[in-house]
Order: C-alpha cells, then structure tokens, then sequence
C-alpha cells in the first residue's frame, strides 16, 4: 500500500516537470520565433492581470468592512492605478510592449549595479574574495552596458529568455522522461 501512495507523488512530479518542460520549450520558441508578437502578447498578458487586480483592490476598498479609511481609500486608489495602467496597455499594445521592455532592462541594469557594489561592500564576510570581487566587477560592467544601449539589451535579454527557456524547458523534459520509477 505504501508503494502505491509514494508512486503518486512521483508520478505527479515526473508529470509536473513533463508539462512544465514542454510548455517552457513552447514559449522559448516562441519569443525565438516571433520576438514582437510574444512581447505584445504577454504585455497583453500583463494587462489582464492590472484590470483584474484593479477590479479586486477597487472591490476590497469598497466592500471591505475590516478595512479603516485609510486602507479603503488606499484599496480604491490603487484599483484605480491597477485599471488605469491596463487599460492603458490594451489601447496601445505594441508600445505598451516596448515601454515595458526598455523599462524591465534599465532596472535589470540598475539592478546588476546594485547587486555588483553590494558584493563588494560584503567582501569582508566573504568565503572567496577572488570570486566576489571578480563577480562583482563582472555585475557592474554588465549593468552599465545595460545602461548604455536600453534597446539593445532589451533585444538580448529577450534573445537569452527564450533560449533559456528552450533550453530548461527541453532539460525538464528529458528529466521527467529519465527520472526514477516510483
């Protein structure tokens, strides 16, 4: 009986991994393949998701009996934002993409500098001064090219998801079909 119970799991994951992995090699295909529509097609993605959550937090502000004035009016607030910005997405899908795309690799790149400095301020506590302080250097380049040229690190970060994805995604795969037997 105890085999019978330990096999699902198993096989749940094996399925989970299988289902993740093809849908992960899907999507990597298509960013590689048609680069603007999947952009505007998850901007759109996107989208949905800031109406629905502007139609919750309006709903909450509105109906929320636990909530004082303060956490209504900021509910209301905030659902309004949530609605404005996807409405806003949808009338313009292809530049709403392309914002979001330049927005997205200047923060990875602010990011990446952050991250780099920090590193180094953390450099006493580290177990390896070499690689922190190679990590580090290697962070901070890579956020100022970012930084440098937005369109183009756009363009590659959006390359380098889909290869990602293809590639993890075919792992996955080749993971659920090995894996063990329960």
């Amino acid at each position: 009986m105890t085999t019978t119970t330990a096999a699902k799991p198993v096989r749940g994951a094996r399925l989970a991994l299988l289902i993740g992995g093809l849908a992960g090699v899907g999507f990597g295909i298509a960013v590689l393949a048609w680069p603007t529509k999947a952009a505007v097609a998850l901007t759109g993605v996107i989208a949905v998701y800031a109406i629905i959550a502007g139609i919750v937090y309006a709903a909450l502000g509105f109906f929320s009996k636990e909530l004082g004035a303060g956490g209504r009016i900021g509910h209301i607030l905030l659902g309004v934002l949530y609605l404005i910005a996807g409405v806003y997405a949808f009338s313009s899908l292809q530049r709403s993409a392309a914002f979001l795309a330049l927005f997205l690799t200047v923060l990875v790149g602010v990011m990446w500098i952050i991250e780099g400095f920090t590193a180094l301020f953390a450099l006493g506590g580290s177990g390896s001064r070499i690689f922190t302080i190679v990590f580090a250097i290697v962070s901070v380049i890579a956020g100022f090219m970012l930084l440098s040229s937005p369109l183009w690190g756009a363009v590659f970060l959006w390359w380098f998801l889909g290869v990602a994805l293809v590639v993890l995604g075919a792992l996955n795969v080749v993971r659920a079909i090995t894996g063990k037997k329960a």
